[in-house]
Parts: structure tokens; C-alpha cells; sequence
């Protein structure tokens, strides 16, 4: 898919992996950036004021349209009053652990399909990166979970946490349950946000 490519008149859910080199930084340091837009190059505005110190060195490492999640469809949709909120919302999940030997943490992310953060919680914790990420007799050095936000409207988290959006745009996640659905590509690489 070209990254310019104005695939449909819809607009998409994108989860953006920034990376930035900033002043005064000895590594990359990375974030995630969850966006409404009809491509991505659409959203480089709100890309450059979510991360605003990284400044030139900000870039993407990857990304992803979101269409598809735990046998859900995931669609973006324009609010409307009369609408009607399904049960389940999407969570995505920052899991962060150790490897004994290695001087760092290593970090593992999920999108999720639960119907609240409890739930979102209890399915992390099956997942095969919390069980293998820590180190037994360490005090500290166990998996855990660092961020939980909700990428919906709850009463829990709001959507302004994490989902960028101009102002005038209301735009809510639709889930589907569906059979037969296309993993979504996973787009890894160098990207420069002035050649997007």
C-alpha cells in the first residue's frame, strides 16, 4: 500500500511507531501514536504536535492500518447522538520485562478486543512475553504491564489519551465480529515524514 494512497473515502485507524534522536539523547527513544486519517502522510501535522520536542529527528519505524483485531473488524466511524456502544472496545497494551544479562527492558504491544481494562489486563498476562520476561529472585525484574489505555470511549479512559484527532473531527471505532479477516501488514522501515 502506498503511504500517500488515498485508499478509500473512509477514514482509517493508524498506529504509528515514532522514533526520535533528539538533542541530548544518548539512543532513539520510541512512542506510539494511535490516528485518524485517510492516509498517513494526511496525518503528519498531528504527528509533529504530538512529539513536538523531537523535532527534525522525528520519524516513523513502523506502522499499521488497523482493520483488524481478535476476529473483530474494526471500522472508524462519524459519531452520531443516537449511537449505540457496543460491549466490547479496543485496548492497546505495553507490556515492558527482562532478560537476565541484558541491560535494558524489552517491551512488548498488543491491540485487544475486551470488553473492560480488567479484562484487557487478564488476557496480557497470558501472553507468552509476560510469562517469559522475567527473571525469578529479582527483585523489580518481573513482567508488567506499563501502559493500559483504551483506544475508545469509556468511562475509564478517554479517547483524548492517546487518539489524535483535529477538533472538529468526531469520529468513533466500530468493532465487528467477523470470520475470514486479513491479518493487517505490518509496514517496518526508516520513514522521514518530509518524503511520507
Amino acid at each position: 500500500m502506498n503511504i500517500n494512497q488515498n485508499s478509500t473515502a473512509e477514514p482509517k485507524l493508524f498506529m504509528v511507531l515514532l522514533g526520535s534522536k533528539a538533542e541530548s539523547r544518548n539512543v532513539e527513544q520510541h512512542d506510539f501514536f494511535f490516528g485518524v486519517g485517510h492516509s498517513l502522510a494526511e496525518l503528519v501535522p498531528a504527528l509533529q504536535a504530538f512529539w513536538p520536542e523531537a523535532g527534525k529527528s522525528l520519524h516513523i519505524d513502523g506502522w499499521r492500518e488497523v482493520t483488524a483485531v481478535d476476529g473483530f473488524r474494526v471500522e472508524v466511524y462519524r459519531k452520531q447522538e443516537t449511537d449505540i456502544l457496543s460491549e466490547y472496545r479496543l485496548f492497546f497494551i505495553n507490556l515492558g520485562g527482562y532478560t537476565a544479562g541484558r541491560l535494558e527492558e524489552q517491551h512488548y504491544t498488543l491491540l485487544s478486543v475486551c470488553r473492560d481494562k480488567a479484562e484487557a489486563t487478564q488476557l496480557a498476562k497470558r501472553a507468552a512475553f509476560f510469562r517469559s520476561a522475567s527473571i525469578g529472585g529479582m527483585k523489580g525484574a518481573n513482567a508488567h504491564i506499563d501502559e493500559k489505555y483504551g483506544i475508545d470511549v469509556d468511562e475509564v479512559y478517554r479517547i483524548e489519551d492517546i487518539w489524535r484527532q483535529n477538533e472538529d473531527q468526531h469520529y468513533g471505532i466500530r468493532l465487528i465480529e467477523a470470520d475470514g479477516l486479513e491479518v493487517d501488514q505490518i509496514h517496518l522501515g526508516y520513514f522521514r515524514l518530509d518524503k511520507l
